[in-house]
């Protein structure tokens, strides 16, 4: 079974929260990526037409810059540059940078066009206009090829066609006076494609060595237009936005700055109203790369938890991680509101559900001798609070058809989060600072809640976790009522009403680990359970007839254990007979002995009682009866006679054998 779907335990909740990784696409909904893909994972290939003419118009956009520069008197202050010489695209690690020099940088990307410097040329006159228009065409034929390229994957040669787009457009902010609402319009669409080749490196970190390659790589074309764009502009507006950076969680910062901008042009008094739907794109794009910044720094902090030696109290660090993650969540949220994306705003709801039980597993109290300690207010707090960002992304989602994928995940999260609260609060009960009642109040609830939310109907692939689940839940809920039960003294309604309970309980839990066909060390714990509570009930009795009736019951339940030992008997005939290589089942064959040591003694216990009370009879035995205690004491005597030390594999092909024998009869008429 998978580690991240089978959290029954704790132990495993804290690895199926580790793993959550990014969004930006659903093909596994239980990772929780958001259903906005930024670029379509099966992209068509440009039409090399479209890039063809894109190069057509460069190629032409240079003659055109080459003719008007050289109409244009050389400025003194202009150095001599040799078109020949490359320009170097910068690379260098901007990582280092502190998010203050960042800020500055992105808000750069806002402030171009204010006062033009324009260098040997009249404003307004035909090399003015002509540049402008130059300059223009460059930065869109720059960005075709960009996004071209982004889907084809080509990441680093992406962001260096973005790179040039935004060098094009920052010299036409130099020479140009006001900027139209189409052209701010324009620069938004490349800030927000940057901010989506930004996240691409991120999220693809593993190729930058490819990346860079691509990225380093000039025509001599593009050198030489960015000579030309040179004599009016240092170029230098947009390098952070565009820069190539080794560290992802940097990237991801540049990428939602990008978006941000793109935004806040957007939202400006100049295009207000101008474009709504790129303003949905754009609010869409930024709450996905929020949801990335959130779950990146959540995993962080998942990882400082796995990686401490020694468990102790939460490190500043820890919140810190904790802090910038939940901050992220809050604000992609608010992005999905403002535009009713109520699919994403469950996902972003779940992520922070996600969050909440990393920190209660933060708070997990250690003793001095590194054991785990009773279960915490602090552990509870956020259990809790995990619940109701669960409950809430339900709600978001309004009904199962609004997302199927992405309800079930929270329907599933939702479930373990009660089933892991529940077993937390029963296996490390807090009993220095609650009643043992009460606590037995708030297990029974939790365990009901993540019940309710157990989908065994829908057909899926977590349908046998979800009967796992529930069998197990039923198990705990019967081994509880059945411990109430044997310490109950005095109020004899409670004692029945803890009686019936853990019945009904064993009995569900029995059907549900039946039903599942890989799960016989839990069918058979769980029978052997309640053949205990039915040795206990009978220890009460005093009459004949009422001991045979509670004795033949125990051997009924007794039988049923043939069904784990065929299933045990199965998986010992699958395993490999190379000892080297191990066993290759799943069986645990340590907990099977285990099972088997305390099997014998008990099933032994029984028949001999039974075949006790069935000789001492004051009542004529019948044919039938005759028949019975025969088949008990031939079962009895080959029991006792078994050899004790054989092969596993025999010794359950034995028990098989002899409780098939018991299925062939029926019990004892009751005493009257």
């Amino acid at each position: 079974r998978d580690s991240d779907e089978n959290s029954y335990s704790s132990q495993d909740d804290s690895k199926a929260v580790a793993v959550i990784r990014s969004v930006g696409e659903l093909s596994v909904p239980e990772k929780y990526k958001s259903t906005h893909q930024i670029r379509p994972s099966c992209a068509f290939p440009v039409s090399h037409d479209k890039e063809e003419k894109c190069r057509h118009v460069l190629s032409y956009v240079l003659k055109g810059l080459k003719a008007v520069d050289g109409t244009i008197k050389k400025e003194s202050d202009l150095p001599a540059a040799d078109p020949n010489t490359p320009i170097p695209l910068k690379y260098e690690d901007r990582s280092a940078i502190g998010a203050c020099a960042a800020e500055t940088g992105i808000s750069l990307l806002l402030e171009r066009g204010q006062s033009p410097s324009i260098k040997g040329m009249s404003p307004g006159s035909w090399q003015h206009r002509m540049k402008l228009q130059l300059f223009l065409k460059a930065s869109k034929a720059y960005y075709v090829l960009s996004d071209a390229a982004t889907n084809l994957l080509k990441y680093g040669r992406a962001l260096r066609y973005i790179k040039l787009s935004l060098q094009s457009y920052d010299a036409y902010c130099s020479v140009s006076g006001t900027l139209h609402p189409q052209v701010l319009q324009f620069h938004s669409q490349c800030l927000s494609l940057c901010g989506d080749i930004q996240l691409m490196l991120a999220q693809n970190a593993n190729n930058r060595a490819a990346y860079l390659e691509e990225y380093s790589y000039q025509t001599k074309e593009d050198q030489e237009i960015l000579h030309s764009l040179h004599r009016e502009s240092s170029c230098q507006a947009f390098n952070m936005a565009t820069d190539l950076a080794t560290d992802p969680e940097y990237t991801l910062f540049v990428s939602n700055k990008c978006y941000e901008a793109a935004y806040e042009l957007l939202d400006s008094e100049a295009l207000k109203d101008h474009s709504p739907d790129q303003l949905t794109q754009v609010l869409k794009r930024l709450g996905n790369i929020r949801n990335e910044m959130g779950v990146y720094y959540m995993n962080q902090s998942a990882a400082m938890q796995t990686e401490k030696e020694v468990k102790k109290s939460v490190s500043v660090a820890e919140q810190e991680m904790w802090k910038k993650s939940f901050a992220f969540f809050e604000k992609g949220m608010k992005d999905f509101e403002a535009i009713g994306d109520r699919t994403n705003t469950a996902l972003l709801l779940c992520n922070t559900g996600r969050l909440m039980r990393i920190c209660a597993q933060a708070h997990c109290a250690m003793s001095a001798d590194q054991n785990r300690g009773e279960f915490s207010p602090e552990e509870a707090l956020y259990y809790n609070k995990a619940i109701d960002y669960y409950l809430r992304a339900m709600r978001s989602l309004e009904s199962r058809e609004s997302h199927t994928a992405v309800w079930d995940s929270v329907n599933w999260e939702l479930s373990t989060t009660y089933f892991t609260l529940a077993t937390l609060l029963q296996d490390y009960a807090p009993l220095s600072r609650k009643a043992q009642e009460q606590i037995e109040r708030e297990v029974t609830e939790a365990m009901m809640k993540s019940l309710k939310y157990c989908d065994l109907q829908t057909e899926s692939a977590r349908q046998p976790l979800y009967q796992y689940r529930a069998a197990t839940i039923h198990h705990r809920l019967a081994s509880m009522y059945h411990s109430c039960f044997r310490n109950q003294v005095g109020d004899e309604h409670l004692r029945k009403q803890h009686r019936s309970l853990a019945e009904l309980h064993y009995s569900k839990a029995v059907c549900l680990f039946l039903s599942l066909k890989d799960a016989p060390c839990e069918l058979l714990r769980t029978l052997l359970e309640r053949v205990a509570f039915a040795e206990f009930t009978m220890a009460g009795q005093s009459s004949s007839a009422a001991k045979l009736k509670s004795l033949t019951g125990a051997i009924e339940i007794m039988t049923e254990t043939r069904h784990a030992f065929q299933m045990i008997h199965n998986e010992l005939l699958e395993e490999s007979p190379d000892v080297a290589s191990g066993p290759t089942s799943g069986l645990n064959l340590q907990e099977v002995m285990k099972l088997i040591g305390v099997f014998e003694p008990s099933f032994s216990f029984l028949l001999l009682q039974l075949i006790k009370l069935m000789t001492t009879m004051k009542r004529k035995p019948s044919n039938k009866d005759e028949e019975v205690l025969k088949t008990y004491k031939n079962v009895y005597s080959k029991l006792l006679r078994a050899e004790k030390n054989a092969p596993l594999l025999s010794r359950v092909k034995l028990h098989m054998e002899l409780l098939q024998q018991l299925t062939l009869i029926s019990p004892p008429a009751p005493l009257k």
